[in-house]
């Protein structure tokens, strides 16, 4: 399997989950899962995350298998946070502002979706992973994200902003399926924005969000064509069921019954369901057929709550009941007791946009104070921590009995000097910023890297005996030795190696180090020297 293969293959299997068969939608799971461990396996930080977000988009997509994407998540954020991927670690924010919604969470969901919202809004200037092209994709998926989440909150006016943006990303690098995902993403908060409004008694403004949604729904036939939902050759409006719904939401008549019944049969997601259902019975409501109509609502309401559809969707398919059963015959009283009651809900929705704000400020202003500690303990040539950050970390595992025996390494490149005078000062910072990236990368996810100063650096190694601490600290000498002319320019490790006593001061363990690198230098360079507690010392 090439790498393309693998992307591609989740893509499709992400695709296909939300109108699968349950047994369909299990077996992709089993899929997804084995293609998890190979991107594992082949270690590339881009598949990883590309392949944990599927495997959890598929879980969030199936009956029962909610609550077995959390574990999904959690290693998704920090994957994310520890590789340097904003943008997809919004994206999970956003999932589990879904997992949180299918959960009943829906406080713990707005402060989700904030954090996600928050970091879109000025994405940190973090590393790199893959070309222009890539990112925007990346920035259109976590837009996505953001939008559905807020959509099934009732937030209509803060997805209506996430959704400009990502068409604005899709212009730059969109393929026919990703404009189609986005457009259907598009009516079904049309449709759900324009029930809602019915509710608060807004009729005209509910009929012109209907009228859009049909709009949209005969653009969406155009990419629908070289899209992966496509499975047979019939337009979108006979295999999609959001696209029948909203050309018969703007429209209701007997001739979108055979097609809304067929389309309501298929799996589909809870949301999408109701909204279908919905158009069904007022079709149906249009021909006299209220019974029929009142059947299928029932039907609907079963499904979505089996789903665990959110709140919003299944008041509109409560409303919508109602609405048939009475026909009119309400008591003015009750009447009036159900328009205040939603007349509260509406401004409670408000009151949860304003929050949402409120939080995504926070979390925006959080993060700008996060980056500005970081850079006071971070050294900016090289992106390790520095100085100041050596002396916190080293402080702290000195008084950690797990982190005995401690060793502290302190490494000095031979030759340094001459890249400078020979070359050019900006070579030189390229082979520190190699340098850098060779330790770190030879090195245990555990282990301590910081930039000492000028071209020194020290390495702290953590309940690692002498024996482990010199081979790790080889390993590192043979990798920079390794390094192509053109990136190292011949330049090597001088290493002093010492294991720091429990009582002994950050200075003294030090200057420990820094003597046996010395030793390492006057011995040649191109090596270890390891200066023990009883004064014996050891090159290699």
């Amino acid at each position: 399997m090439s790498d393309a293969w693998l992307l591609g293959r989740a893509r499709e299997l992400r695709a296909s989950v939300q109108t699968s068969e349950r047994a369909e939608q299990l077996r992709i799971i089993d899929e997804l899962d084995m293609l998890l461990a190979e991107a594992k396996r082949r270690g590339h930080a881009l598949m990883i995350a590309d392949l944990l977000r599927s495997a959890a988009m598929a879980r969030l997509a199936t009956r029962g298998r909610c609550a077995t994407s959390e574990p999904l998540l959690d290693e998704l954020l920090a994957h994310t946070r520890r590789n340097g991927m904003p943008i997809q670690r919004a994206g999970a924010h956003a999932l589990q502002a879904r997992r949180l919604i299918l959960a009943g969470k829906q406080d713990a969901a707005l402060t989700e979706i904030a954090r996600a919202l928050a970091i879109l809004d000025d994405p940190p200037d973090e590393e790199s992973h893959g070309d222009a092209r890539a990112s925007e994709r990346a920035l259109v998926r976590a837009l996505i994200d953001c939008w559905q989440v807020l959509s099934e909150l009732s937030l209509y006016e803060t997805a209506e902003e996430v959704s400009v943006r990502a068409h604005e990303a899709l212009i730059q690098s969109a393929s026919p399926h990703e404009i189609t995902i986005q457009l259907l993403n598009f009516i079904e908060m049309l449709l759900s924005w324009g029930l809602r409004l019915e509710r608060v008694r807004k009729n005209d403004l509910a009929r012109q969000k209907f009228s859009m949604a049909a709009a949209v729904a005969r653009e969406v036939e155009g990419p629908f064509t070289d899209s992966l939902f496509r499975k047979r050759d019939q337009p979108a409006i006979e295999q999609v069921g959001l696209v029948a719904a909203a050309v018969a939401l703007a429209e209701p008549d007997q001739q979108h019954v055979t097609r809304l019944r067929r389309l309501l049969a298929q799996p589909s997601s809870g949301q999408e369901t109701v909204l279908v259902a919905i158009a069904l019975a007022r079709c149906l409501e249009a021909d006299r057929l209220s019974n029929d109509a009142l059947e299928v609502l029932i039907g609907a309401r079963e499904e979505a709550r089996a789903m665990n559809a959110p709140t919003s969707t299944q008041l509109n398919i409560d409303r919508e009941l109602a609405r048939i059963e009475t026909a009119g015959r309400v008591a003015p009283t009750v009447a009036g007791y159900v328009q205040t009651l939603e007349a509260e809900l509406w401004a409670l929705r408000e009151s949860q946009a304003a929050a949402l704000e409120t939080r995504r400020k926070h979390e925006r202003l959080s993060a700008q104070h996060g980056a500005i500690a970081k850079q006071a303990l971070q050294d900016p040539l090289t992106g390790l921590p520095n100085r100041r950050a050596l002396d916190e970390r080293l402080r702290q595992l000195s008084t950690d009995a797990s982190a005995q025996p401690l060793a502290v390494a302190l490494v000095d490149l031979d030759g340094f000097k001459g890249v400078n005078d020979k070359k050019s000062h900006q070579e030189g910072d390229d082979v520190l910023r190699v340098i850098a990236s060779t330790l770190r990368d030879a090195l245990r996810g555990g282990d301590f890297v910081a930039r000492y100063g000028g071209d020194e650096f020290v390495v702290l190694l953590p309940g690692a005996p002498a024996s482990a601490a010199a081979n790790a600290m080889n390993r590192c000498r043979a990798a920079v030795a390794d390094l192509p002319g053109h990136l190292s320019h011949g330049v090597t490790l001088s290493i002093g190696l010492v294991s720091m006593a429990p009582t002994e001061h950050v200075d003294a363990v030090l200057a420990r180090a820094d003597a046996a690198m010395y030793q390492a230098k006057r011995n040649g360079g191109n090596q270890v020297a390891s200066a023990m507690q009883d004064g014996a010392e050891a090159v290699s």
